[in-house]
C-alpha cells in the first residue's frame, strides 16, 4: 500500500469556534474539509465543505474521526484524546486555541487533563477553561496555516 499523498482536514465540530477560519484558510489552499457532529449543522455551500452527522452518543464524532486519520491529514480539536489517537496515526493536530499537539506534547496534555478531571470530580475545582481570546483566533489561523506548508511541502496535494 503506497503513502498517502493527499491533505485533507476534519473540524471535531460540535464545540468548535473556529469553524469560519478553517474553511477560509482550507479554501485557500482548495482542501477538502469534513465537519463532523453529531447533530445538523448549518454549512457554507462549497464543494470542498463536506458535512457528516455521526449518531448521538459518547465518543461516535470522536471514532469515526480517528478511524480516518492519517499522514497528510489535519484535525481540528480541543479533545485530548482524540488528538492523542489522531496523533498515533499520525495526523496533524490542531486545537481551537492554535495549540500543535505533537508526540512531545501529546503525553503531559492527557496527564494535565485527566488530573483536572480528577480535581473537579472532588470538587476541588469548579471552573472550566478560559474564555477563547481574539489572540486565540489569531494564533489558529498561523497554526493551520503553517501545517499546510508543511505538508504541502512535504509533496503533498490537496485531495481532489
Amino acid at each position: 500500500m503506497s503513502a498517502p499523498t493527499t491533505i485533507l482536514v476534519f473540524i471535531d465540530a460540535d464545540a468548535c469556534p473556529v469553524k469560519d477560519e478553517v474553511y477560509k484558510v482550507a479554501g485557500r489552499h482548495g482542501i477538502r474539509t469534513i465537519v463532523v457532529s453529531n447533530s445538523f449543522m448549518q454549512l457554507p455551500r462549497d464543494p470542498l465543505i463536506e458535512r457528516v452527522v455521526v449518531g448521538a452518543g459518547l465518543g461516535i464524532a470522536d471514532d469515526y474521526i480517528a478511524e480516518r486519520a492519517r499522514r497528510g491529514v489535519i484535525v481540528i480539536t480541543a479533545d485530548v484524546p482524540l488528538a492523542a489517537r489522531c496523533i498515533k496515526a499520525g495526523a496533524d493536530v490542531i486545537a481551537p486555541n492554535g495549540r500543535a499537539q505533537t508526540e512531545q506534547s501529546i503525553g503531559q496534555a492527557l496527564a494535565t487533563r485527566n488530573l483536572m478531571e480528577d480535581l473537579r470530580s472532588a470538587g476541588q475545582i469548579t471552573g472550566g477553561p478560559r474564555p477563547f481570546a481574539p489572540k486565540d483566533r489569531s494564533n489558529f489561523l498561523s497554526a493551520l496555516d503553517l501545517a499546510i506548508v508543511r505538508l504541502k511541502r512535504a509533496g503533498l496535494t490537496p485531495e481532489a
